[in-house]
């Protein structure tokens, strides 16, 4: 659906992009994740056609009239209602189409009960899915959204990214986000952008299988000190940290973590409460990819 080719943006001597060749493929919900700052807001002004890029080419599989765009604080006029807020996206796009169209849409975001309140007594979480039908109701095949779920309390956050997941085969959609959760919750791949930088993008599981090393998680009984000093003179561990009184251990395999950790422990002469692999997260194969 979407390819992008060396694409840059500089502000002066700011560079904000630098080459990004993306690739959304047709029917996916992409992520686009990073943290503030990396670039995501200037690239998906540049795919909705607000924003120009310095050098480099965009091609999308679909029209200008086709493409729908959310920004990251979507604002309505107050005394507007739900219903008119739809309605009048609508017409905008389609001045002839059936306003029935505008009510399936609002039930469909979970705001039918809602539709005709005026959107000054809104909460942010029933704006951000009213923006989300505001961006559906013309029936987009390509779908921009850009922090959605950004700012949001967790009930919130909960609203949108359900609406996200609901709307997986309708359309492709390509949102950014800096909640890397979220990203590993709704998506079927993933960009990851660091500094201008698209440092990875394809399916969650290859950068979680391909990116993330082997880590497990220690809790000892008293101190944790002489297991920390063993454990880093071990060949087979290459990184020992300590986080909130247990010691998160990362190691070459598996199979060497398996053979060598145990008896390790028992030669620094500790107290094991438990050892547990930890699960691979996006959040971690992100800052294993960055640092």
């Amino acid at each position: 659906m979407i390819t992008t080719y060396g694409v840059t943006k500089s502000y002066g001597a700011k560079v904000a992009l630098d080459g990004v060749n993306l690739n959304v493929p047709d029917g996916s919900i992409y992520g686009l994740a990073g943290p503030n700052g990396a670039g995501k807001t200037t690239l998906l002004g540049i795919l909705a056609g607000l924003r120009d890029a310095t050098s480099g080419d965009v091609a999308i599989d679909a029209k200008r009239t086709e493409i729908g765009v959310l920004s990251d604080t979507p604002q309505f006029d107050k005394w507007l209602t739900g219903h008119e807020v739809v309605d009048l996206a609508l017409r905008l796009a389609e001045p002839d189409a059936d306003s029935i169209r505008v009510e399936e849409v609002l039930r469909q975001t979970g705001l039918g009960e809602a539709a005709h309140r005026r959107v000054g007594g809104y909460s942010r979480g029933m704006l951000q899915r009213l923006g989300i039908a505001a961006t559906l109701v013309a029936r987009p095949r390509l779908l921009l959204l850009d922090e959605p779920a950004s700012a949001l309390d967790p009930q919130g956050r909960r609203e949108v990214l359900d609406l996200i997941s609901r709307l997986r085969g309708s359309a492709t959609i390509l949102f950014s986000s800096h909640i890397l959760a979220d990203v590993q919750e709704v998506c079927d791949a993933v960009g990851i952008l660091a500094g201008g930088h698209l440092l990875f993008q394809g399916p969650i599981a290859d950068l979680l299988v391909g990116s993330a090393v082997p880590r497990y998680s220690i809790r000892l009984r008293g101190t944790i000190t002489p297991a920390i000093t063993s454990l880093r003179k071990e060949p087979w561990v290459t990184q020992v940290s300590e986080y909130d009184g247990e010691i998160l251990v990362e190691v070459r395999t598996i199979e060497e973590a398996e053979t060598h950790l145990v008896p390790a422990l028992a030669r620094a002469n500790v107290s094991v409460i438990s050892i547990k692999p930890e699960e691979v997260s996006l959040e971690r194969a992100f800052l294993e990819l960055t640092r």
